[in-house]
């Protein structure tokens, strides 16, 4: 493209010249691109002038390429084939077809949430990159304000995000502002769960409260991955008249639930919770009135990524 803007040329004198050399008859090559013979005749002309080359000659009467005009002809199948394929994909990218898609998400989304959006999106859009990584609430946030992703799957229901406000979409959904300039909307609400070693005293119940915890040993999230969630089930239980022993922390959930299947103590988990095996550990729903743990796709409205459009369009 660089070589034809540098000559001078333009995209429709290249075409012009191939269907000259694949006739090789100046009338019918004017007759396939809607042109008259001399207008025809001069983009040739100012072809070969700003080439400063002879593409095409006539030997005994016949119309033939020189030499020059073959090694050109390769060249400009090339630069037209390239033209076109940048056409399609600025289109296709425009249309959300192709390009990035930046996500993040909490690793709660992972077990329900995470495959079921990002299986539809694949399905969709299967030529979409997709950049992905777990990260807590409170730093996609900070991302998505930054603009270093497009999209975050967290979870806005915890004391550093209490303070947004809800409205409705035109259509009726849910759509939560968080300040400042995020906007989301809920894909789910999961509640939180007790985790126990498959032979503890309590594994026969079905529901639990919390203040019958009072006396375990807890493994917690620890609160530099998340302080956000390991602050709210802390006051969770306080609220229930006790704080938590905690005797082991993890960074993650499958820790956690490896821990609690080991023994170590029990915990209190987001569902849904990783697969597991029943004989190692169970899990209980709790009989407190607690409000759920919304799930939630946040994104900023200023940004205007095709890929991120057709992300919220198959919300």
């Amino acid at each position: 493209m660089c070589l034809v803007h540098d000559l001078g040329m333009e995209l429709r004198q290249l075409r012009s010249f191939v269907v000259v050399a694949e006739e090789m008859n100046v009338g019918r090559a004017a007759a396939r691109l809607h042109l008259t013979q001399p207008s025809l005749s001069r983009q040739i002309a100012a072809l070969e002038h700003d080439l400063g080359v002879e593409l095409f000659a006539r030997v005994r009467r016949r119309f033939v390429m020189t030499a020059a005009g073959e090694t050109f002809l390769a060249e400009a199948k090339d630069l037209l084939r390239r033209s076109d394929e940048a056409v399609r994909a600025a289109q296709r990218t425009q249309r959300g077809e192709l390009g990035t898609l930046r996500l993040r998400f909490v690793q709660s989304a992972t077990f329900e949430a995470l495959p079921r959006l990002l299986g539809a999106f694949r399905a969709a859009y299967p030529e979409v990159v997709l950049d992905l990584e777990s990260l807590t609430t409170l730093r996609q946030t900070e991302a998505l304000r930054d603009g270093r992703i497009d999209v975050g799957l967290l979870r806005p229901n915890t004391p550093a995000l209490a303070s947004g406000t809800t409205k409705r979409s035109p259509g009726g959904t849910a759509v939560v502002q968080l300040a400042p300039g995020l906007s989301s909307r809920v894909v789910a609400s999961d509640p939180l769960v007790v985790a126990l070693p498959a032979g503890h005293r309590l594994a026969k119940r079905r529901r639990l409260r919390l203040a019958e915890l009072a006396d375990e040993p807890f493994v917690f999230y620890s609160r530099p991955s998340g302080p956000a969630v390991h602050d709210t089930i802390v006051s969770f239980c306080r609220a229930a008249g006790f704080t938590p022993r905690i005797e082991q922390e993890a960074a993650d959930v499958q820790t956690i639930v490896s821990l609690v299947a080991a023994g170590l103590g029990i915990s209190l988990l987001i569902s849904p919770t990783p697969p597991s095996n029943p004989d190692a550990i169970i899990y209980r729903d709790l009989a407190d009135d607690l409000p759920p743990w919304q799930l939630s796709v946040a994104w900023s409205p200023q940004n205007r990524s095709p890929s991120l459009t057709r992300f919220l369009e198959l919300l």
